[in-house]
């Protein structure tokens, strides 16, 4: 007869439990949900009959997209084992995905709930966006259509913008940090910008779901410069857009949004102008009639020479103010138009006048460098009026 230390004989029943449960899938309740400093994840899955210990290490338990609540009903991905040290059975966890809706879905939800408890949604706590800006920036991929579609909207209507583009990968691991990342150094380094556009283009929840990261949302929050977000299609939502000051549908959409057609613009001057000029005009005619009445009255009473002396000055303060208020009009037209040349020569898409260009490759990627190219590939060249299309006969790195 064998006689097994306690150790041994944990250890083998360790490696059998194993052996025979070393990819299984369990279904259950969570109970006992901790995180511990260490990144670990404990908990118990249980059913009406029977519970089991779990732990999802840190590794594992930092690629879980939703937070596992007490309660949730749960799948739980792993494998059997005993812990030696306390003899403990239990369930060493790889994965877990809740019952019913998506981790995703899931995830989504718990943090707009989190995010609208503490009024980060708030109406009154968004800026306003500046009617006029200056100087915006555009946090988003140099990549795809996004860019250049704001980039063609934005010049269409007022070409004169100053733009400055912070690229940062719009998906995949690690890009809801450099989103963030990109805002924080904006509002640090170039604090006088008058509003940023941060999104990107459509795409599944997937693609999407660095804008439902609590990163990005946390530094939209905290920015001092107004952000009008522009994520995906007109029927997707993120928590970016509940955060942000204002929520545009698209890309396009927010560079229509975000400055006015500088002719619209100028026509309106000139009408606010047309109504002032014609305000003064009507004011002075309403007191130049009710002088003239009081002058009637004041004939049949007399004197003469006192009516004509008010009338004369009436006219003096009638030209005097006319002219003043012209004068001031004419100033504010001047200093527009020099405005409009100052950031007309500030434009960075003035630079193609000067004899630059910008070449895109044949899957409409912006070309840097020339590594990006080989022999007889096909280019897209931007001059400052039209387009050329050429092939590659040889790079020089």
């Amino acid at each position: 007869m064998r006689i097994f230390s306690v150790s041994e004989l944990v250890n083998d029943s360790r490696v059998t439990l194993e052996e025979c449960y070393s990819h299984v899938w369990v279904r259950g309740e969570l109970s006992n949900a901790k995180l511990y400093p260490s990144g670990h994840f404990y908990f118990t899955i249980k059913d009406d009959q029977a519970q089991l210990s779990g732990v999802l290490f840190a590794g594992d338990a930092r690629k879980l997209r939703f937070r596992p609540d007490n309660g949730l009903a749960v799948t739980v991905q792993g494998r059997l084992s005993i812990y030696p040290a306390q003899g403990k059975f239990q369930l060493i966890s790889t994965g877990m995905e809740p019952e019913g809706k998506g981790a995703l879905q899931l995830a989504y939800e718990q943090l707009k709930a989190k995010l609208q408890k503490e009024g980060l949604f708030e109406e009154d706590r968004k800026k306003p966006i500046p009617k006029i800006p200056e100087w915006i920036g555009l946090v988003t991929s140099l990549q795809g259509a996004a860019i250049r579609d704001m980039l063609s909207i934005l010049n269409r209507r007022f070409a004169n913008l100053r733009i400055l583009i912070a690229p940062v990968r719009v998906q995949g691991e690690g890009a809801g940090d450099e989103i963030a990342s990109a805002i924080r150094t904006l509002n640090r380094q170039y604090p006088t910008l008058d509003v940023l556009l941060v999104g990107r283009g459509g795409g599944s929840i997937e693609d999407l779901w660095a804008f439902n990261e609590e990163v990005v949302a946390r530094a939209i929050a905290a920015s001092h410069i107004p952000i009008i977000s522009c994520v995906g299609h007109e029927t997707d939502f993120t928590i970016a857009d509940f955060v942000a000051d204002l929520r545009a549908p698209t890309p396009s959409a927010a560079a229509e949004l975000v400055v006015q057609n500088k002719s619209d613009l100028m026509e309106s001057l000139q009408q606010s102008i047309q109504r002032l000029k014609s305000s003064i005009v009507n004011q002075l005619n309403i007191y130049t009639d009710r002088l003239s009445s009081l002058s009637a009255e004041r004939i049949r009473r007399g004197p003469r020479v006192w009516i004509d002396n008010q009338l004369q000055h009436l006219d003096s303060l009638q030209e005097r103010f006319f002219g003043s208020a012209t004068r001031v009009l004419t100033d504010h037209e001047n200093q527009f138009l020099r405005l409009t040349e100052k950031l007309q020569l500030l434009s960075p898409l003035s630079i193609l006048g000067r004899g630059y260009a910008l070449v895109w490759d044949e899957k409409k990627r912006l070309v840097t460098h020339a590594n990006q190219l080989q022999e007889k590939d096909r280019v897209e060249v931007q001059l400052k009026e039209g387009h050329l299309y050429a092939q590659i006969e040889r790079t020089i790195l």
